[in-house]
């Protein structure tokens, strides 16, 4: 019924057909990359723009804390400084920012009417709000780019990236000490 060519053509368009299937795949996780990257990229961004009217804020209550509003101003330049499509450099930078906020807002903890003031107070929501925003697209951000790497690694799939130059998605990972601290619990009065 069939000749030896049929067969040989039939394994071959299947072959063919599925690494466009592989291929196809590759490109919509890469895809799902990058939309998530922008998702983190907008939150970042947004906690950017918060910054220098918290920094000023609170230069109005405690104005001689000028080494800790300089750290913050400073992290925050580094962090918008860093090359596009860097995402470890990019983490890295942002983790040293969101470090430097929390200085400020220790510091904030020393003015009881910088604490009760109306603007620092509606900066102080956004920003945390901002920082669950972050967390939430950091997650997404990160199983895309899971999605991407076991694709990536995993045979066949690792034969067509390898062939079209598929490579693996860093982890947006932000290195913040007191994530990994363990609380300090005291029963003493």
């Amino acid at each position: 019924m069939f000749g030896g060519g049929t067969i040989t053509a039939i394994i071959i368009v299947a072959i063919a057909a599925y690494a466009i299937v592989i291929y196809n795949g590759l490109v919509r996780a890469r895809q799902m990359v990058q939309e998530a990257w922008s998702g983190i990229d907008v939150q970042l961004k947004r906690r950017a723009d918060l910054i220098p009217n918290l920094v000023e804020t609170v230069k109005g209550y405690a104005g001689h804390e000028k080494e800790t509003l300089e750290q913050v101003t400073e992290m925050r330049t580094r962090a918008q400084n860093v090359p596009a499509g860097d995402v470890a450099g990019r983490a890295a930078a942002e983790s040293m920012l969101s470090q430097a906020i929390g200085r400020l807002f220790a510091v904030a903890e020393s003015y009881p009417d910088l604490k009760a003031n109306q603007n620092f107070a509606e900066l102080q929501e956004a920003l945390e709000t901002t920082e669950r925003e972050i967390q939430m697209a950091r997650r997404y951000y990160n199983g895309s780019a899971r999605e991407l790497n076991v694709k990536v690694e995993s045979f066949p799939s690792n034969l067509v990236a390898n062939t079209f130059n598929f490579v693996q998605a860093d982890y947006f990972e932000l290195d913040d000490p007191g994530d990994r601290a363990v609380p300090q619990v005291s029963f003493n009065s």
